[in-house]
């Protein structure tokens, strides 16, 4: 592919990655600190950095032959060709051969243009005086500052996409893969190198943490029951146990006569002890949404998730009925929370619907309790940072908060009870913000 640096937007040449190296000057993204006038044009530092979260990205691929990495390619026996069809999709830019520019390289692992999109086109607009980011946009920058972009492109590799190598299989998993989980607001926080100032309002807006967190959530439902409704994705007589709740099977198992069974009953799942559940996580966290901020969907919610519960226990082929209309719920769901601004009273009653009441019953196994954590952290921060509760009083919710993140820190030593006991703590103080 030859150069073409006025391609036309959405054209082919648009979609060129031409590499880390690419947005690495000194006067572009790669200053030692923090010293631009609009962006702060020190992002790779962040990128790179080698022992924190935030350059995780950047150790994607280079994991892959590490100790860990190293052990699930030779259990799995994937040979060099394996590993590039199912690890790389998500270990490095995903970017096909033929839209590869001269100075891309698979061994930056996840870089910038993995998540913003290929630069070829927009490269020497976005820092043109003048520009402005709707043209860059136009040109094939993805827009990750609205919600839904932003959850689309995550969701491929921190839950599963259907590109090749983006599938993180129950195999994948037997080998030694980490569980996969989705946050998108928290996981945006912790990769996070711009600053939400005056001027970058200005030029994206700025959806905030709970538009954020709540479109996550529901994009995060839609795409575990697109996955799941496609063909091929059984194994054998079994359904592909990615989509189930880990714990639901590991648990436990003893032949001791005073052993008492750990499975709990679950109002949200009417399913019979010993059927392993669908992962609900983020079921849960989008019926505390929904019940506050668009109660004719929560009940259409709360209908569709029981009724897919119930197929799946059934039979494959009205599971996957049930799992369509349950999507396309999350899909209106997404949309709502997409045009809503969220108020301050909102947010705390959805904090109080995630933690306490007729909701925390639902708690039952370890998934779902790591995202109610996971969401009072959210919701919280996005109370402060909005200028909606004052800093010091959410502070002082923080040790309650340390509490309940302890009873999920080992999913081998979850109780339920113990867990619901700490998420009461937590709740009583979110109400003291009112």
């Amino acid at each position: 592919m030859t150069r073409n640096a006025t391609a036309a937007p959405g054209s082919a040449a648009a979609a060129v990655h031409e590499g880390v190296a690419s947005c690495a000057g000194s006067t572009c993204h790669s200053r030692q600190v923090d010293s631009g006038v609009n962006v702060r044009q020190n992002e790779l530092i962040t990128w790179q950095d080698p022992s924190s979260v935030a350059g995780a990205h950047s150790r994607a691929y280079r994991v892959l032959y590490e100790a860990r990495g190293q052990a699930i390619i030779r259990k799995m026996g994937l040979g060099p060709e394996g590993v590039a069809n199912q690890c790389l999709g998500c270990h490095a830019d995903p970017a096909p051969p033929g839209l590869r520019g001269a100075r891309f390289q698979l061994s930056d692992g996840v870089g910038c243009e993995a998540c913003h999109g290929g630069s070829r086109n927009w490269l020497a607009s976005h820092r043109a005086v003048g520009g402005t980011h709707a043209d860059n946009v136009a040109r094939g920058m993805k827009a990750l500052e609205n919600p839904k972009v932003r959850a689309g492109v995550c969701l491929d590799c921190h839950f599963s996409g259907s590109k090749p190598g983006q599938f993180v299989s129950h195999e994948i998993m037997a080998a030694g893969h980490p569980r996969v989980a989705f946050e998108l607001d928290l996981f945006s926080t912790l990769q996070q190198h711009w600053d939400v100032d005056a001027d970058y309002v200005a030029r994206k807006g700025y959806a905030g943490g709970v538009k954020t967190w709540a479109v996550g959530q529901a994009m995060a439902l839609e795409r575990a029951l697109t996955l799941y409704s496609e063909p091929g994705r059984n194994r054998g007589a079994f359904p592909e146990l990615l989509f189930f709740d880990c714990h639901s099977c590991h648990r436990q198992i003893s032949d001791d006569p005073k052993a008492r069974p750990q499975w709990q009953a679950n109002p949200g799942r009417p399913i019979p002890s010993g059927a392993p559940p669908f992962n609900d996580e983020n079921m849960i966290m989008l019926a505390a949404a929904a019940k506050v901020v668009a109660p004719s969907l929560a009940a259409r919610l709360e209908a569709d998730s029981r009724a897919f519960h119930t197929a799946i226990t059934r039979d494959r082929a009205e599971s996957l009925r049930a799992a369509a209309k349950l999507a396309a719920t999350s899909r209106a769901l997404s949309d709502a929370f997409a045009a809503r601004a969220f108020s301050r009273s909102e947010t705390l009653a959805i904090v109080d619907t995630v933690l306490a009441g007729e909701l925390a019953r639902r708690y039952t196994d370890y998934a779902g309790s790591a995202q109610a954590v996971m969401a009072a952290d959210t919701l919280l921060n996005a109370l402060v940072a909005s200028g909606q509760a004052d800093r010091a009083a959410v502070a002082r919710i923080r040790p309650s908060l340390d509490r309940a993140y302890a009873q999920v820190r080992d999913p081998n030593s979850y109780r339920p009870e113990a867990f619901r006991a700490a998420l009461t703590q937590v709740a009583q103080g979110a109400r003291s913000l009112r």
